[in-house]
């Protein structure tokens, strides 16, 4: 599919970007509820500040932060536009886009460094590319041990299969409890969360492909639609039917 025109797309516009691993969302904010999400997720309101809240550590109004994968938290953006980048744990961009952020707090770090080059970019032309640049740099150099990263491909290139965790622990030449918390270390999330992580970007890239919601799901290894939806909505704050109902166009970039 084409990617978006050279200016901000309308304020109504949504668009889902997939990257091998990594996915963003760009569009006015869903009122999302508190969730989870498998893997970190870089939030930046482009119309202004937002607030997140998190159970233990209150709110507080930001423009841009960096929520850890598995930290349950609420962002509140009213009325204006947001960029989630959800960031895949296989490569060093994780750990970078960290190390970018001016406010390391625990559990959300805050303020991206160069905010102000992102919010230039989506006024210029929004070209997702160009935002994964700045984002996540170049080079894709991984910092995860190779048995792991192994793993995590094999799940990412068959997110349908049941590949249960022993099985990649004896591939690894790992006993299961060994190769679970080195997986837990490396990816910063769980292993089961990771593989259904994988499902998701394989849903969205089937119906990308002309796929219904259904037929994507069940290929991609849910147990059922009931299971699907109730797993995207515990991870985004929100029902797949309600991304999708609002005209959301989804892009895969290779």
């Amino acid at each position: 599919m084409a990617s978006m025109s050279a200016t901000l797309p309308a304020r109504t516009a949504r668009t889902v970007w997939l990257w091998a691993g990594h996915a963003a969302y760009l569009g006015p904010s869903f009122h999302l509820d508190t969730h989870s999400t498998p893997v970190h997720c870089f939030a930046l309101g482009v119309d202004g500040p937002f607030t997140v809240a998190t159970p233990e550590g209150g709110a507080r109004r930001r423009r841009s932060v960096l929520v850890p994968a598995r930290t349950t938290h609420r962002i509140d953006a009213g009325d204006g536009r947001m960029l989630f980048f959800y960031v895949d744990p296989r490569s060093a961009h994780a750990d970078r886009l960290r190390a970018a952020m001016s406010d390391a707090s625990e559990p959300i770090a805050t303020t991206h460094r160069a905010e102000a080059e992102l919010l230039a970019e989506l006024h210029r032309g929004a070209d997702p590319d160009e935002l994964h640049r700045i984002l996540l740099g170049g080079g894709d150099s991984s910092i995860v041990d190779e048995r792991i990263r192994r793993a995590m491909n094999a799940i990412v290139d068959n997110p349908g299969a049941d590949l249960a965790a022993a099985d990649l622990a004896a591939a690894a030449g790992l006993s299961t409890s060994r190769f679970l918390h080195l997986f837990a270390a490396g990816a910063g999330t769980s292993f089961r969360r990771y593989r259904l992580w994988a499902r998701m970007l394989s849903v969205a890239a089937a119906i990308a492909a002309g796929s219904d919601l259904t037929r994507a799901a069940t290929d991609a290894g849910f147990a059922s639609p009931s299971h699907f939806s109730d797993t995207f909505r515990a991870m985004f704050g929100l029902t797949a039917t309600t991304l999708l109902s609002q005209g959301t166009t989804i892009v895969v970039r290779r």
